[in-house]
């Protein structure tokens, strides 16, 4: 089905497309920020009622059931937001958050609560704060540019911020998180890679992208266009029931980004947000997918999978284990003796 070329973001629109009926995407919407580009609506497949792009991105009314283990800050930003725009949770890197507007909102989105709400970009002032506060920390080596999507940010005031990040000495790395390549491609112009491209600092780009399916022809350009430009690309991925709980669709997935340059970074563990419950897979599902990942795909394919725990205690690896007193795990799951430290 061909759509109109614009956002979808009212229960008018979803029923117009045949995505959602109007009533659930309005008492959602009540709630939650709703949108969902053109793109992603065209990639549906209206035929499978579990199809995992509409799954991601079109309101359910399972989003209104809040779980006894969920929390409305579930990894703990606004304990460690010395500033605003600014979470600070390790002494060499933190997260510097421009503005809390995206291209499109995940129904699992961990900042739910905030997005797409009441607050706008920082302003000149709040900004000039922000970067006050990395100036004063020299211990901080690596800022993370995440939201809301800071793609979304017009290429003059990207240009202008990063240029101010690039002339702080201590600052090396400059990370970036966007899922607009994947979800609003065009908005990756020429105009935009020059904003992101600086003169000292290494810039890198880490794209949010859960199925294969999502790496339409326009994003695959979008990917190809910023790794020409020399901009290295880290993909992270939520895993997620009924979208990619499979080792098959993580395989396909993983296979896709890294051929078109993008490294497998972060499997998350989903984040205890209010109403995603369903969305969930228990923690030894996703170690057994990772395990099952090790014998189907190579290194370059394999990401870490991570727990951001919750109240903002840090994100840790979850595993698998595959040594464990003496005894190590192939990936076929046999069984072999390894105790060489037992001497």
């Amino acid at each position: 089905m061909k759509i109109d070329r614009r956002t979808l973001r009212s229960g008018e629109d979803f029923a117009a497309v045949g995505l959602a009926e109007a009533r659930t995407v309005d008492l959602v919407s009540e709630h939650y920020a709703v949108a969902m580009t053109p793109l992603l609506a065209e990639l549906v497949d209206r035929a499978d009622p579990q199809d995992p792009i509409a799954r991601q991105f079109v309101p359910d009314l399972r989003e209104l059931e809040t779980a006894e283990i969920e929390r409305p800050d579930p990894i703990g930003d606004h304990a460690y937001s010395p500033v605003k725009g600014i979470v600070h949770r390790y002494p060499d890197r933190l997260l510097l958050t421009p503005l809390l507007h995206c291209p499109v909102y995940c129904r699992f989105c961990f900042r739910r609560e905030r997005v797409g709400g009441a607050e706008k970009a920082l302003d000149e002032a709040e900004m000039q704060a922000a970067l006050d506060y990395i100036r004063d920390h020299e211990d901080v080596w690596e800022v993370v540019i995440t939201g809301g999507d800071p793609l979304m940010l017009p290429p003059t005031r990207l240009a202008a911020m990063m240029q101010a990040l690039d002339a702080i000495p201590h600052l090396k790395v400059i990370r970036v998180h966007s899922r607009i390549p994947v979800a609003d491609p065009d908005r990756i112009t020429s105009d935009l890679i020059d904003a992101l491209r600086i003169e000292r600092a290494t810039v890198w780009l880490a794209v949010h992208c859960n199925h294969e399916r999502e790496l339409s022809p326009p994003a695959i350009a979008a990917l190809r266009a910023l790794s020409r430009a020399g901009i290295p690309l880290l993909g992270q991925t939520v895993l997620l029931r009924g979208i990619n709980d499979k080792a098959e669709t993580l395989e396909a997935l993983f296979r896709a980004l890294v051929a078109n340059r993008v490294k497998p970074y972060y499997l998350h563990q989903l984040d205890l947000a209010a109403g995603t419950d369903h969305f969930r897979v228990p923690v030894e599902e996703g170690r057994a997918l990772m395990r099952d990942l090790r014998g189907r795909v190579s290194g370059i394919c394999q990401p870490t999978y991570i727990l951001d725990i919750p109240g903002g205690h840090g994100k840790v690896p979850i595993g698998p284990a595959y040594l464990e007193e003496g005894i190590v795990m192939d990936w076929q799951g046999g069984a072999h003796d390894y105790a060489p430290d037992r001497r």
